[in-house]
């Protein structure tokens, strides 16, 4: 069986590298001690996507090497949650039964829970007719007397969805529950057992505020929801639709009542918060009702705009999450003019790689 190994002797020496690097990066701005939180050494990823090879009667799962671009058979990956690597083989000795399914299938994708639900994207160069729809309910309903699964079929112009789009998550955090309804191709935390800590370290910051929380790029409420029980009332903001949809649904789930969550961009809302202009969005939504003196920022990697980095620092508190220690870095530049770091962290949210997720509480000097 061919399998993608993890050496996990090597993960102390690789994290502390890690921690070394950012604390250096950092230490420019008077920063204070760096908190580290690791990762499961292994079967700590909830995503995976491999791609297809057919060999004659044989069909497996395949990495590309991103140096040589060798392809890799991969039949375990340690790298993925173990729900993932029981169903590699699974669906890969179903689909080697069934012409219909194999034929010019090429990629498949796996979204994965703690809760134990699991979510499948099978991607074709072929339309998906009736007869692939008939084989693709067959197959579903077989696996789900023992799983809690899903399927989606994807081809050009075609998105078919057998039961959801989207798992049920559900993160332990400080002795609660929070439920999340996280969408395949929406952007979710990959490492959930690092989420639950960073979203621990929030709660913790967040602790002796008691204000009101505004929160930029919430995607769908993974930090807002979790954080909400801290403050009196919450205003997130995102330009996803699919985003802002599993966040409406969340905040449901949780049965949270003092969350707003807004369809806008960083860039609409400066221009909405200083009254430059008018958005429809905002029907209904009081900006005035808000006393925000704490603001959460979560950027892409690119981090934030000029214009979203000066509405930022008119916040007393500010909390920033970066999967992008260089932007980070940058955006510190201005944000240190008038606040200092009380506390940084790091997540290690992509063990073995060069990727680090970091987070640092500002309060105003």
């Amino acid at each position: 069986m061919a399998a993608i190994h993890i050496d996990p002797s090597h993960y102390g020496a690789q994290l502390a590298e890690k921690a070394t690097r950012i604390s250096a990066q950092f230490a420019r701005f008077g920063a204070p001690e760096l908190e580290i939180y690791d990762s499961p050494t292994s079967h700590y990823r909830q995503r995976a996507e491999f791609r297809v090879w057919h060999e004659g009667e044989e069909l497996y799962h395949i990495m590309f090497d991103q140096q040589t671009k060798e392809k890799i058979r991969v039949d375990q990956f340690d790298a993925a949650a173990p729900l993932i690597n029981e169903m590699m083989l699974v669906i890969v000795e179903k689909l080697k039964l069934n012409d219909i399914l194999r034929r010019k299938l090429f990629q498949i994708d796996y979204l994965s829970t703690l809760s134990g639900e699991i979510l499948v994207s099978l991607l074709y160069h072929k339309p998906l007719d009736d007869a692939w729809e008939h084989a693709m309910r067959e197959l579903r309903a077989d696996l789900q007397q023992h799983y809690k699964i899903d399927f989606i079929g994807r081809a050009r112009k075609q998105k078919v969805v057998f039961g959801h789009d989207y798992v049920n998550e559900t993160l332990t955090v400080n002795g609660n529950q929070y439920h999340y309804q996280q969408v395949e191709n929406s952007f979710t935390q990959p490492n959930a057992k690092v989420n639950e800590k960073m979203l621990a370290w929030a709660q913790s910051v967040s602790a002796a505020l008691k204000n009101d929380l505004l929160e930029l790029y919430c995607g769908n409420g993974n930090f807002s929801i979790a954080l909400a029980g801290h403050f009196n009332k919450v205003l997130a903001t995102e330009i996803s639709k699919s985003s802002v949809h599993s966040a409406q649904a969340n905040i449901a789930a949780n049965k949270v009542s003092n969350l707003d969550i807004i369809r806008m961009s960083s860039e609409e809302f400066t221009q909405a918060i200083k009254g430059e202009k008018q958005f429809s969005r905002l029907n209904g939504i009081d900006l005035t009702a808000y006393q925000c003196q704490t603001i959460l920022v979560d950027p892409p990697r690119a981090g934030m705009d000029e214009l979203t980095c000066k509405l930022t620092s008119n916040y007393d508190n500010i909390i920033y999450i970066s999967c992008n220690p260089d932007t980070l870095e940058r955006d510190l530049d201005m944000l240190s003019v008038t606040h200092k770091i009380s506390r940084i962290a790091i997540f290690d949210q992509f063990p073995y790689t060069h990727h680090v997720e970091s987070g640092v509480f500002l309060q105003r000097k």
